[in-house]
């Protein structure tokens, strides 16, 4: 992409969304990325290719990704209670908010069930199809004001 075009897309990103409107896209968009890099990672490793314990481990128990998350947000929400007014909608404060809500939902069937049915067969398929369907049409609506002035700005 040329300068040009970057900038010509920076300037209608700042002109058709508002800091807490950019927030949100930044948010879902970190979330989609996320959920898609951690499950196609989750089944790379699952189907033999990364670590022979399964996945990360610490004193040999299994270390659920979930926990990620959770301390992302519990890191969120310091500094939300306490940082700095320009801190909360910085563009790395919502991809962090995004990221750790799918470090979560990633693994809700194990937080709901508490037990491990990570690679249960049993509605997993669909639940990942929903939930990938669910990030990627909030990332669109939340971007409307932008995304057709994003194309032109691209197309000029």
């Amino acid at each position: 992409m040329t300068a040009d075009r970057w900038q010509r897309l920076k300037n209608e990103w700042g002109r058709r969304l508002q800091p807490g409107e950019q927030s949100v896209v930044i948010a879902w968009s970190s979330f989609t990325a996320t959920f898609a890099g951690v499950r196609a990672l989750t089944h790379w490793i699952h189907d033999g290719h990364g670590p022979s314990s399964g996945g990360m481990s610490l004193g040999g128990h299994h270390f659920h990704h979930y926990n990620i998350g959770i301390a992302g947000l519990a890191a969120i929400g310091a500094v939300a209670l306490r940082g700095h007014e320009r801190h909360l909608r910085h563009p790395v404060t919502a991809a962090a908010y995004g990221t750790a809500i799918a470090l979560i939902v990633d693994e809700l069937a194990l937080l709901i069930d508490l037990k491990d049915v990570y690679w249960a067969r049993q509605g997993r398929t669909s639940v990942d199809a929903a939930i990938i369907l669910t990030a990627v049409g909030a990332t669109v609506a939340a971007g409307l004001p932008f995304w057709s002035h994003a194309r032109g700005a691209l197309r000029a």
